[in-house]
C-alpha cells in the first residue's frame, strides 16, 4: 500500500506547484520529502536566521510522521542540506531536542552552494520506520 501524507500543517501550494507529497507511506516505510521553513500559510520562517528555521524545518518534518501515525523516534534517516556548513551546530542543537530515543537517526549533512529559495538556510528530509519502534 502507498499514500500520500499532506498534513495540514504544511502549504498546499508548493507542493502542488513542484508536484510533490511532504511524505509518502510504502507498508511500513516512510519517505519524507526535504522540509524547509514554511510554515502553514507558505510563509518563510526566520528569515535570515538559522536557528528559527531549524526549529520550523522539525515542527515540519513532525507534523508529516505524526500525521502518518509514527513519532520522532520512528525516523530513521536524515539528510541535512545547509547553505552555510558552519551552520551544523546549530543544527545538531536541535536534533538533540528533537530526537532523544535510545535509538538516533543517521545523519548526513551536505553543503549546498543553493537551495530552492534563496531565503532558505536549510533543508532536511527524512525517512521513518512505522513498524515496531519504541513509540514516544
Amino acid at each position: 500500500m502507498i499514500s500520500s501524507i499532506m498534513p495540514a500543517q504544511l502549504p498546499a501550494g508548493p507542493a502542488a506547484r513542484t508536484v510533490y507529497s511532504y511524505g509518502v507511506r510504502a507498508g511500513d516505510q516512510l519517505h519524507i520529502s526535504g522540509m524547509v521553513a514554511f510554515d502553514a500559510d507558505a510563509n518563510i520562517i526566520g528569515e535570515g536566521d538559522i536557528e528559527a528555521q531549524t526549529e520550523q524545518v522539525f515542527r515540519n518534518l513532525k507534523a508529516v510522521v505524526e500525521e502518518a501515525g509514527g513519532t520522532m523516534n520512528n525516523i530513521v534517516s536524515t539528510t541535512t542540506y545547509l547553505a552555510d556548513v558552519a551552520d551544523a551546530p546549530i543544527v545538531n542543537a536541535a536534533r538533540a531536542r528533537y530526537f532523544t530515543g535510545d535509538i538516533l537517526p543517521t545523519h548526513t549533512v551536505i553543503g549546498v552552494a543553493a537551495l530552492a529559495r534563496p531565503q532558505f538556510l536549510v533543508e532536511i528530509s527524512a525517512v521513518a520506520y512505522l513498524g515496531d519502534l519504541p513509540k514516544d
